[in-house]
């Protein structure tokens, strides 16, 4: 199907900037930069405002740096986070567990440390903090069942910015999602924040450390195994799981489904046979509750990964897109390594 690139970022910016991925393809799975475009900025950059945006599909207008934010879900929060802008966060809601060691300091004394809400906050309570923007993961965040839709939230003074790599519509949704996507986010926000030094110090740390990642090459098949009893929920083959096990090297079983992630039957994951199965640790379902869960049904313990117990793990909030994709697949490469599979 035509689409069109999703409107994630304000293009003259993010050249001048040269954040574009610079890693090859066969290093991580996304497009080398242009011939001649810097991989790394020099000298301040600021932004300009009003800033406008097209974000989901929606107009979204800054006439300044936003200073009380709400941010629902781990994605939005520690990307605030790894920009140096915690102090910013007002309220954060609906985390996916807790931030990584690496921004542990960073979250420190911040309402990222004590979320005012377990769930997506309803609008009375997001209002209540006075924020001019709230920063959501999913659009269903910023919906009349959640924490208002975006109209109504812009009528009383605050903006919304919903990540866009959790875009849906047509034109908007990463189709597939790449490291690119993820850096061009980080760009925007930084944008957004007037924080583009920051972003583009932290767009080159995560190319660089993207690019020192060697792919494993004994051609693994991998299952990415999300949730699930009775029918699993996997990772497909254009969301973050697809964009990570690129990047390690791992070839997925559920690949060919047009999806970020979908329902995959056990009887599926039979004749897959994977050679190693991604096991999410989520607070709501543990890696261990899966694998629990694998090794006693009488069919699964008869899979491969099952019997040799090649299992790798990780964590649920780094497998949305964000900040800590590039880290899941430093950390999966170094399990994956310690695995003996003689493939």
């Amino acid at each position: 199907m035509p689409r069109r690139t999703p409107a994630i970022t304000v293009p003259a910016l993010v050249l001048s900037l040269g954040l574009v991925a610079a890693c090859s393809p066969a290093d991580a799975g996304t497009s080398a930069p242009p011939d001649g475009e810097a991989s790394a900025p020099t000298g301040d950059v600021t932004s300009s405002y009003p800033l406008e945006l097209d974000n989901c599909g929606v107009d979204v207008t800054f006439d300044a740096p936003p200073e009380r934010v709400v941010t629902i879900k781990s994605s939005t929060a520690e990307m605030l986070l790894a920009l140096g802008l915690g102090d910013r966060v007002v309220g954060s809601a609906f985390l996916d567990g807790p931030v990584p060691d690496s921004l542990a300091d960073a979250a420190a004394g911040t309402p990222v440390a004590e979320p005012f809400s377990d769930e997506v906050p309803g609008t009375e309570a997001v209002l209540a903090l006075e924020p001019d923007l709230v920063y959501a993961g999913w659009e269903s965040n910023v919906s009349a069942d959640g924490a208002g839709d975006r109209d109504t939230l812009a009528q009383l003074g605050v903006s919304t910015y919903v990540s866009p790599a959790a875009c849906k519509g047509e034109g908007y949704m990463p189709d597939p999602l790449t490291f690119e996507t993820v850096f061009a986010e980080i760009a925007e926000v930084g944008s957004i924040f007037d924080a583009d030094d920051a972003a583009a110090q932290l767009v080159g740390e995560q190319e660089a450390t993207l690019a020192s990642v060697t792919p494993d090459g004994r051609g693994l098949d991998a299952l990415w195994y999300s949730s699930g009893d009775d029918i699993p929920y996997v990772g497909a083959g254009i969301g973050a799981p697809q964009m990570i096990m690129d990047a390690v090297g791992l070839t997925n079983v559920a690949g060919d489904v047009h999806d970020t992630w979908t329902p995959f039957s056990w009887e599926q994951i039979i004749a897959a046979d994977p050679d190693v199965i991604v096991l999410v640790d989520a607070l709501w379902n543990s890696a261990d509750d899966k694998i629990a869960r694998l090794e006693s049904n009488p069919a699964t313990a008869e899979l491969t990964a099952v019997r040799e117990q090649r299992y790798l793990v990780i964590p649920f909030p780094a497998t949305e897109a964000g900040v800590r994709n590039v880290d899941a697949v430093v950390d999966l490469t170094d399990q994956l390594t310690e695995l003996d599979i003689d493939e």
